[in-house]
């Protein structure tokens, strides 16, 4: 635990105070609002609003960062940062502007549309558990243990109460209104502390002579297969609710596409200041028991007092914006593509009831997968090398009628390559902690959908053929 000054636990209780504030001031707009404009603000996300929270949103896992880039380096943005900036400009190319013309609501929606509702169930279910965001709940909860002495479940509860309690009354115009706050403060953070390393300790002669030599090579030590492997975790872009959310919510499709590729340019920025800052923390306190605390730690070495309790709002600020834009889109599959669909689309204003019940089963699964897994890196490991192959190849492809897969195919497809993803995550606690093979989950997973997307295409082919034939002979 650390020892904080009273003024930077004002700041911290000040900053708690000022975002639930400004997420709840729209309850009597919302109270008698329609659905579009409880679940995307009424589809009239402006440029500036979607970059502000697309940017805060993706970025949640910011103590992973710091322990990643204080164990392994420069590494930290190819495997955090390059492969999701590729996967991140796929989607704005091919994907963006065609998912703001459909005026959907959510990923089942499109899945109901190209493939029907037994698809949209199973896809329904995956999205649930991709969006519950846990590894984001366990992180505020360490924050807070390491901050105030909180124990662990007492932490979760609080991190989740105090991260979507506002959503429950504003919805998403809520979830924007704090995202645009918590951008600005996720960059003031680390604008204020990589300066101040860089002239207390030097550049990058210094860097060089304090850190181990693998920190300042591409790999950081890894082997080829683990660094490639996160190459395939961030095609999960692909798939990603929150940018198909903000696509949906977008004002026009060329909003969606452009605030896409600004974005892009606000995380290149954003991962060099969290990987150098980690660098130097390796540097400056190579002995850290615990190397989640990087940032903290250095922060306390280097910040004075106030201007400490605003890098750590700022921490608290990067993982906030995750909890609650993943809470809301968690709720909004549990309770439009679960509940409502259960009902057979009963009256629509029945949707935000079931959305704000989705709010708190996802709340709950939450802090259950945080006590269970503790482990941050491993939540999002496991969670996206099943639910990449289940979803990637049959939803990128019904954006386009020549690819779509038919619906028996897509429906084997989902259920098939997540059961054997699924097989091989948990192969490594019976296989004296490897994989299977020696394999990454992902993979078989990807190479089983991509075959049935190549059978699909054969034997449709193969039918056509064979009835053309039958037609030449009538």
């Amino acid at each position: 635990m650390l020892k904080l000054h009273p003024l930077d636990v004002a700041i911290i209780f000040g900053y708690f105070v000022f975002i639930i504030f400004i997420g709840s001031r729209l309850w009597r707009r919302e109270k008698h609002s329609g659905v579009k404009s409880y679940l995307l603000a009424g589809r009239q996300l402006s440029l500036p609003a979607f970059v502000a929270t697309l940017v805060s949103t993706w970025y949640g896992g910011i103590l992973g960062v710091g322990e990643y880039a204080y164990k392994y380096g420069v590494s930290n943005w190819l495997v955090f940062g390059v492969p999701y900036y590729l996967a991140a400009a796929i989607f704005a190319i091919f994907i963006a502007q065609k998912a703001r013309e459909l005026e959907l609501y959510t990923i089942p929606h499109q899945l109901e549309i190209a493939y029907g509702k037994y698809v949209s169930i199973i896809g329904a279910f995956f999205v649930f558990v991709m969006t519950v965001p846990a590894a984001y709940i366990l992180m505020l909860a360490v924050l807070m243990k390491y901050l105030f002495g909180l124990p662990l479940f007492w932490g979760l509860v609080i991190s989740a109460l105090f991260s979507t309690g506002y959503v429950l009354i504003g919805g998403f115009r809520s979830v924007i209104r704090t995202d645009v706050v918590q951008f600005s403060l996720m960059f003031l953070s680390f604008l204020i502390l990589l300066p101040v390393a860089y002239f207390n300790y030097g550049g990058g002669d210094f860097l060089k002579t304090q850190l181990p030599a693998n920190h300042l090579v591409w790999h950081g030590g890894m082997g080829a297969q683990y660094i490639v492997v996160w190459f395939f975790i961030a095609l999960a872009t692909l798939i990603e609710p929150g940018f198909y959310q903000r696509c949906f919510a977008a004002q026009t499709k060329k909003i969606a596409q452009r605030g896409i590729f600004i974005s892009i340019a606000f995380w290149i920025c954003f991962d060099f200041m969290t990987t150098f800052t980690g660098l130097y923390a390796r540097a400056v306190l190579p002995h850290l028991s615990d190397p989640v605390t990087s940032y903290l730690a250095l922060g306390h070495k280097l910040l004075p007092p106030v201007v400490y309790g605003l890098f750590l709002t700022g921490l608290m600020a990067t993982i906030m914006s995750t909890i609650d834009s993943y809470s809301f889109l968690a709720a909004m599959t549990f309770g439009r593509d679960f509940l409502w669909r259960i009902q057979n689309k009963s009256s629509p204003k029945l949707i935000k009831k079931y959305t704000r019940i989705g709010l708190l089963v996802s709340g709950v699964l939450a802090i259950a997968i945080a006590i269970s897994a503790q482990s941050v890196v491993r939540i999002w490991k496991n969670l996206g090398s099943i639910g990449t192959p289940a979803l990637m190849i049959p939803l990128s492809v019904s954006f386009f009628p020549k690819l779509k897969m038919r619906k028996k195919f897509a429906l084997t497809s989902i259920i098939i390559s997540a059961l054997i993803s699924t097989i091989w995550v948990f192969s490594k606690s019976f296989n004296s902690g490897k994989y299977l093979l020696g394999i990454e989950p992902i993979f078989p997973g990807l190479v089983f959908s991509l075959t049935m997307l190549l059978l699909d295409k054969l034997s449709h082919r193969f039918s056509r053929r064979q009835n053309n034939v039958r037609d030449l002979h009538q």
